[in-house]
């Protein structure tokens, strides 16, 4: 009809061109309509799913992800109320990502340059990557009084042998875990056994971090100050405490933090 429409993808689910995605407006957009991106790439929507997504099909020729990355946009926080320009392709990224799957940066990420990293690794400090594709469910705020009633969104994570080895030795010989983000953070709780020892696996996560929880793997926090009523500022007190927590969110505005995906990060010890 030539109406406006958006579609944000969260994941492949085949190497043909299907994808679990995120469409507005959602009404308008049911199983059988098909949106014109280009002259080389349509979109059709296939199906709702049970968690009110669609599946969409890509239609170009050739590869379906050089079609979105020739034509899409960089999928900003809906708290950025400006359209993304050419900055946010490296602005809005980790300079350690490697691979696609995440539909927003973790953003204590954010912080860190090659020169950062390789002054912490030149103080001792070992580096260890796990991977966790953050679903858009990071940015539905809870709604229930009760939090035991929230639906946690399912994220995907991976933790390599590697890396669970490394955890393992650096625990064993008295030294810190720590966490850059809640990212990470989910991560490594989601693969840790009852005694703290970090498993290898990939697999889907829904473990939804708040007080009171017992933490069996991290000890240290780094995070940016994330938006009220979500389920990052929850696991944030969880782990350094409630009134810690809303003492620190106080003089961030007090003294004019930035805050969220662009914002100041605190370090939590």
């Amino acid at each position: 009809s030539g109406a406006p429409a958006e579609v944000l993808l969260l994941r492949a689910v085949d190497a043909e061109g299907t994808f679990e995605a995120m469409v507005s407006p959602g009404g308008k957009l049911k199983p059988g309509r098909r949106i014109a991106v280009a002259d080389d790439l349509a979109v059709e929507v296939l199906a709702v799913t049970e968690r009110r997504t669609r599946l969409v099909r890509l239609h170009t020729a050739g590869d379906p992800m050089a079609a979105v990355e020739r034509h899409g946009h960089v999928p900003l926080p809906p708290y950025i109320h400006r359209a993304d320009d050419p900055d946010d392709a490296t602005r809005y990224q980790t300079v350690y990502a490697r691979e696609q799957g995440s539909v927003a940066a973790p953003t204590a990420g954010l912080h860190f340059t090659p020169e950062v990293l390789a002054a912490v690794e030149a103080r001792g400090v070992r580096r260890v990557e796990v991977l966790l594709h953050v679903g858009a469910g990071t940015f539905k705020p809870v709604e229930v009084d009760d939090p035991t009633q929230h639906v946690m969104h399912e994220e995907w994570y991976r933790v390599s042998g590697e890396a669970a080895d490394a955890i393992r030795a650096a625990r064993a010989a008295g030294g810190k875990v720590w966490a850059v983000g809640t990212t990470s953070m989910r991560t490594l709780e989601s693969a840790a056994n009852a005694d703290g020892t970090v498993r290898a696996e990939a697999r889907d996560t829904a473990l939804f971090i708040r007080p009171p929880y017992d933490f069996r793997v991290v000890d240290r926090l780094i995070t940016n100050f994330h938006l009220p009523k979500s389920t990052l500022i929850m696991l944030v007190a969880a782990f350094a405490g409630s009134d810690l927590t809303m003492h620190a969110y106080e003089t961030a505005v007090r003294e004019g933090y930035r805050f969220y995906s662009y914002g100041d990060a605190m370090c939590i010890v």
